[in-house]
């Protein structure tokens, strides 16, 4: 199977001409007759052999991190602050050898052979151990009581510092998530910050997060406007992002309005499910299922609430799962249709800036490297 990737590095090698490539991706899509309208691809695996890989370097990167840990780590019966130090030891030399590990594998399964899976999880592993190395470093300076300001300052640190690990790992293997794993790490470190600078903030974290979310669901936009058509590696790059953004607007709206708090009413089963159209809008607006697929929980939860006060109480869930389950097959179904009637009901210089309603027919996901 040749991905959209592939043929695009044909075409800047002179294996082909583009003329050809252009004949190349329509006799396919003629052939398949799918429209890329109704996807949102992106390519996870291309055969059972990534899931192999992928197992095999989840054992690998576990031995690697237990062993740094059980190397560096605490020995002996130690406990409170006494045990801090050698904990922040053993996380540090274990993050150390996992980053090692998952960057060294990463020159094999990413640079070279182009594994979509593997390469996630390389770079989840990459970034993850930077994270913990850092923090495990700063571990032994967080006073045992009343450390969290100390701890959210280490964080902001760790933040930071996995930010330009992130940064250096797109440069060199250009993987999509990347740049979501890079912006991640930069909301944890203004999150951190905020705590270290004005520890009563915490008392607003869902509003904070809000707003995070929403700066990263622009950043996503930006990407997506760059490639209308969604034909390169930017329209990857934009669905990660998204899904970074999706749960940090839709989970603090949801528990801001209290849906999880309290039993639920008609008028806060109402507004959530009003809210449900609103994220299916947006979503269809953008051509993203993200936030849909994020507030999922709640509006299942909501509808669920309903029906039991209607006295369905022993089929609830069933009908909720009926309800939900039938709407949105039916806008899978329908997706391409539904959203030409939302984005041309928007004003014409938004559609212009916002995915193309028509756009050339599916070849083959996208390489996710």
């Amino acid at each position: 199977m040749y991905s959209e990737s592939d043929i695009e590095n044909a075409v800047a090698t002179g294996a082909i001409t583009p003329a050809a490539a252009a004949a190349l991706r329509e006799s396919v899509a003629r052939a398949r007759a799918t429209p890329l309208v109704d996807e949102e691809s992106f390519r996870l695996i291309t055969g059972f052999n990534d899931i192999f890989v992928t197992i095999a370097a989840v054992l690998l990167l576990v031995a690697v991190g237990w062993i740094g840990f059980s190397l560096a780590g605490p020995h002996g019966d130690l406990s409170g602050q006494e045990a801090q130090g050698p904990i922040g030891h053993g996380v540090a030399f274990a993050g150390l050898l996992v980053a090692l590990a998952s960057w060294g594998l990463a020159e094999y399964f990413t640079k070279t052979r182009r594994m979509a899976l593997p390469s996630i999880v390389l770079l989840a592993g990459f970034v993850g151990a930077v994270g913990a190395c850092i923090f495990g470093l700063g571990l032994p300076m967080i006073p045992q009581e009343q450390g969290d300001r100390v701890a959210a300052g280490i964080l902001s640190v760790a933040g930071v510092l996995t930010a330009g690990a992130a940064y250096l790992h797109w440069r060199r293997f250009h993987v999509p998530i990347t740049i979501a794993a890079l912006t991640g790490a930069l909301v944890t470190t203004l999150v951190a910050t905020l705590l270290w600078s004005v520890p009563a903030v915490k008392d607003q974290m869902l509003w904070v997060v809000l707003a995070a979310g929403i700066a990263v669901f622009a950043f996503a936009m930006r990407w997506d406007m760059s490639d209308r058509m969604r034909q390169t590696r930017r329209s990857d790059v934009a669905f990660w992002l998204h899904l970074a953004a999706a749960p940090m607007i839709a989970h603090p709206v949801f528990h801001l309005l209290g849906v999880m708090d309290n039993e639920v009413t008609a008028g806060s089963g109402l507004l959530v499910i009003l809210l449900y159209v609103l994220f299916g809008i947006v979503a269809l607006a953008v051509d993203r299922r993200a936030l849909l697929v994020s507030s999922l929980a709640y509006v299942l939860y909501a509808l669920a609430g309903l029906f039991k006060q209607a006295g369905a109480v022993s089929l609830n869930v069933a009908l909720t799962a009926l309800v939900i389950g039938s709407a949105l097959l039916l806008l899978s179904a329908f997706w391409h249709s539904v959203r030409r009637v939302v984005v041309s009901a928007l004003p014409a210089d938004l559609q212009e800036a916002l995915p193309a309603l028509d756009r050339p027919l599916a070849v083959t996901p996208r390489a996710a490297v």
